[in-house]
């Protein structure tokens, strides 16, 4: 791929990661309970990490014309999501709520990403670039995985505790 158009898509990954991380960390200041805030910290974290990576990479591209191995040997296929969505964290979050919005938000980001990331990784024709995205992906999966579910639950008890079933 041209030179330019592959830091192009390393900056644009890079501003969609600090997209998000800056919606996670405005969600944890807003949080009143502290497994709320450590959620949305860990996804900050992570956000973080990946920008730490596409850093270092657009570094590497740019003095070099190629990716860096970067130890993306294992894409991530074998990782699964944490069980995050104990009772606990669940009815701490109010699902009319900033968080509740920053969570449904954050989906789109995050859908956005995973698919970016397996396109550039199916594209890329570097051997590092494809393992970086390949993980990437996975990575990102992990985090909409972790966000469905927590929207699933939420609204599941707006339906409970408003007698919304039909049944």
């Amino acid at each position: 791929m041209e030179k330019s158009n592959t830091l192009t898509i390393l900056k644009n990954a890079f501003l969609m990661e600090k997209k998000g991380q800056s919606l996670y960390l405005k969600a944890m200041d807003h949080a009143q309970d502290d497994s709320v805030k450590a959620f949305f910290k860990s996804l900050a974290d992570d956000e973080q990490k990946h920008m730490d990576i596409l850093e270092k990479q657009f570094k590497a591209y740019m003095k070099d014309g190629k990716f860096m191995a970067g130890g993306f040997e294992n894409d991530g296929g074998a990782v699964t999501a944490p069980d995050i969505l104990d009772k606990t964290l669940i009815d701490k979050i109010d699902a009319a709520s900033f968080e509740a919005t920053a969570i449904t938000a954050s989906i789109s980001f995050e859908q956005k990403a995973v698919t970016l990331y397996a396109q550039r990784a199916k594209e890329a024709t570097d051997p590092e670039e494809k393992k970086m995205y390949n993980r990437l992906s996975v990575w990102e999966k992990t985090h909409l995985k972790k966000l469905m579910a927590l929207e699933t639950s939420l609204i599941e008890n707006v339906w409970n505790d408003n007698n919304f079933w039909p049944f």
